[in-house]
């Protein structure tokens, strides 16, 4: 049983008992508004309760014209729908629509237009909508444990990614079927769906940590899949290959960590100073099989800069300790 059913027989209750306490007539309509008024986050529930509450309002004015002037016939529905369903989307409170057609239809079933009738369908729908919104507000499940467990995955993704990578370069014989990056990419898409919800719900001062991480990993995601293109070209195996593997080792390790070490930046500043002062390559295969792994130490690059920008980085003395002690 999800939370939201739950959510919604608490507002369908209430909305019922306040109604029949007050002596509303139909107290079952406040809690059939009440059903249609429960939402997913508390943001977008202010958004939708305000939209059916005018919409109806809206629905009244023209139910109250037509009902008026054309009779009770079943064909005079018809009519109201053609006329006041394009005005209420137009004023931009579609997601009343059915809201609205609620009240107007239990207006049509009295036969007759007063200001008692009127009231009543105004006193329901506070009382529904409101019930709605009171639960709506008054708790929504958190995220954050939901979110921690997605970025668990993301991250172990990612350091199996970054391990094949690593044992492509030792082997260029090595199958992978990268499987892991489709995964990777369906688990970031459940995070920032997670992390908008949660943003939603957070109603003065919304924190976006997770929204940055997963946007984050995004990112990372497109840069591993341009470092997948260049490997594809390192077909032989070179001593520079094993070089830029190792850095691959050390980032599945690193990825899995909430800060930003530093560790495989270090490692991949020296391993190009290296590259600098290595002899020109001797042959066109070994020149294209280099320069796809100099490409894939930029590509590399830059994957590292958008960890660094979104990560929390650790001191630099911390960074080389650790370096260090390795």
């Amino acid at each position: 049983m999800g939370f939201r059913v739950i959510k919604t027989a608490i507002a369908t209750l209430m909305a019922i008992l306040v109604a029949d306490a007050c002596g509303v007539t139909g107290p079952l309509s406040a809690g059939l508004l009440a059903v249609l008024g429960v939402d997913v986050t508390r943001k977008r529930s202010i958004r939708t309760i305000s939209a059916r509450f005018f919409a109806s309002l809206l629905g009244l004015a023209f139910a109250c014209v037509l009902f008026e002037l054309l009779g009770y016939h079943y064909w005079v529905l018809a009519i109201y729908i053609l006329v006041a369903f394009p005005a209420i989307a137009r004023a931009n409170f579609k997601e009343g629509i059915v809201t609205s057609s609620v009240v107007v239809f239990r207006v049509y079933g009295n036969g007759s237009i007063t200001l008692h009738t009127l009231l009543t369908q105004v006193e329901l729908l506070v009382i529904g909508l409101g019930s709605a919104l009171i639960v709506n507000l008054a708790y929504m499940p958190r995220a954050s444990d939901q979110m921690i467990e997605i970025r668990k995955r993301v991250d172990k993704h990612f350091s199996i990614i970054f391990a094949k990578i690593a044992e492509s370069l030792h082997d260029p014989d090595e199958l992978w079927d990268g499987k892991e990056i489709i995964e990777a990419g369906k688990e970031i898409q459940k995070g920032q769906a997670a992390a908008h919800r949660a943003m939603e719900n957070q109603m003065l001062h919304p924190d976006e940590t997770w929204s940055i991480y997963f946007y984050m990993r995004k990112e990372q995601l497109d840069s591993i899949q341009n470092m997948m293109q260049l490997i594809s070209h390192v077909y032989r195996k070179l001593p520079q290959a094993d070089d830029i593997a190792e850095l691959f080792e050390q980032l599945s390790l690193d990825v899995t960590e909430e800060i930003y070490t530093g560790r495989t930046e270090f490692l991949l500043d020296r391993l190009e100073k290296e590259f600098k002062q290595m002899e020109l390559p001797a042959t066109r295969e070994e020149f294209e099989i280099r320069s796809a792994i100099l490409q894939l130490s930029r590509e590399l690059s830059l994957y590292l800069k958008i960890a660094k920008k979104n990560k929390a980085p650790t001191s630099v003395a911390a960074r080389k300790a650790a370096i260090a002690s390795k």
